[in-house]
């Protein structure tokens, strides 16, 4: 592997403490809405393609290889990923509950500033630098700051909606606002020399349909904010016990996900994996909505499980759909849209579910909880209905590709 591709993901590191750190002089309310602009802002890790698993060539003047070239290698190596991420996952679900009961709720939010500053240490040490010329490097600094204030005002007047009602000026001003950053974006995209998300590549239907369907399947996971809240505030779980009944699911991530997922795209096909994937995540969310104040962990269990079992196997199978049939050198941009797709859809996901409750029932009590799962499971019905579009389709090298995401023909290797 090529080092000297890692080194933009130094700088990111301590952008993404920002937020965490933010959080730490803050009420429950303003809280939230950093904890959603710290899922929203591309900080750092632009893409989840793991550096390595993109197309690059080590230098300008060099023949470009594939290190994982696309086909069953870049899907088993998806895979590992996901299981290194659900590890994380499930070590923080356990020790964000011990550290909240120990030591209250800041610590869980100061924790990631010295792993951060540590993780910025190490690559700063073992990672060489790239010495590409600043003039090779463009950067669209207009379009990145249009998107950017476009998406926030959109997750803060979706937030302001959930508390105070659509019909208000602190909701209407916002949306009003994103809206005119959103079209000064396009407008900036189709002008810019070196566009942030050159247009014509997201008017590719693959494209489009997977990260669509990536925004619907991370908007459906807002619902398991509001489980941990029901769980405590409810059911009376302490924060450890919360965190320990998220281990189920996480070891469904990291099993699953990690090894299981990639199997199975290579086996059945991209789209019939997305079209299970997406069955499961509705299928789940509709075996929450019958909780109620006598629920206890094991009424939670079966949706919990079923849920994981169907976002364990989406998530790789949607990095892998965002990447089919790319052009060489756009590995890389299409890997960043499906990474900024996910970062939009939970905290967009949050405060419509959020909304959904509140306009049932304003005191966030467990009749609000049901409609909100009744919306995970429409979001994962839509869900499906859009996994049926990603057929068989013609790459932009003229080869024609099957669901599996690979030539035709192509060995799995």
């Amino acid at each position: 592997m090529d080092h000297r591709r890692l080194r933009p993901h130094v700088g990111g590191v301590p952008d993404g403490q920002r937020p965490g750190g933010g959080c730490l002089r803050q009420e429950a309310g303003l809280r939230r809405r950093d904890r959603g602009i710290h899922d929203l802002v591309p900080h750092g890790g632009v893409r989840p393609l793991p550096p390595g698993l993109d197309r690059r060539p080590r230098d300008p003047g060099r023949r470009r290889r594939d290190t994982y070239p696309e086909g069953a290698k870049r899907n088993k190596a998806f895979g590992v990923v996901v299981a290194v991420l659900s590890a994380g996952f499930a070590a923080g679900s356990l020790l964000g509950g011990v550290l909240t009961e120990a030591l209250g709720w800041r610590s869980v939010m100061f924790v990631n500033v010295p792993i951060g500053t540590f993780a910025a240490y190490l690559a700063s040490r073992h990672i060489a630098a790239d010495h590409r010329r600043a003039s090779e490097l463009r950067l669209d600094v207009p379009g990145a700051i249009a998107i950017t204030t476009g998406l926030i005002l959109l997750v803060y007047a979706l937030t302001n909606a959930a508390n105070e009602g659509f019909f208000t000026l602190s909701t209407v001003v916002p949306l009003g606002l994103s809206a005119v950053a959103q079209t000064g974006f396009l407008g900036i995209e189709r002008r810019s020399a070196s566009p942030l998300m050159p247009l014509s590549f997201v008017r590719r239907r693959t494209v489009l349909t997977a990260n669509v369907l990536s925004i619907l399947m991370t908007a459906s996971a807002g619902a398991f904010l509001l489980l941990t809240v029901y769980m405590q505030g409810t059911l009376r779980f302490s924060a450890l016990e919360t965190g320990l009944a998220f281990l189920p699911p996480a070891a469904i991530f990291f099993f699953v996900g990690g090894w299981g997922a990639s199997r199975l795209v290579n086996r059945v096909g991209m789209q019939r994996a997305l079209l299970a994937s997406a069955g499961l995540i509705t299928l789940g969310s509709v075996l929450l909505v019958p909780l109620s104040a006598e629920t206890g962990y094991l009424g939670i269990l079966p949706g919990t499980v079923v849920w994981a079992f169907g976002a364990s196997i989406g998530f790789p199978s949607l990095a892998i759909a965002g990447l089919q049939g790319t052009k060489p050198g756009e590995e890389g941009l299409a890997s960043g849209l499906i990474q900024t797709s996910q970062r939009l859809g939970f905290p967009i996901g949050l405060a419509l579910l959020l909304t959904v409750a509140s306009a049932f029932d304003p005191a966030l009590g467990v009749v609000g909880f049901r409609y909100a799962f009744i919306g995970a499971s429409m979001l994962g019905a839509v869900g499906f209905g859009l996994a049926v579009l990603l057929g068989r389709e013609r790459s932009p090298h003229g080869t024609e590709r099957g669901s599996h995401g690979r030539s035709v023909g192509e060995e799995e290797g």
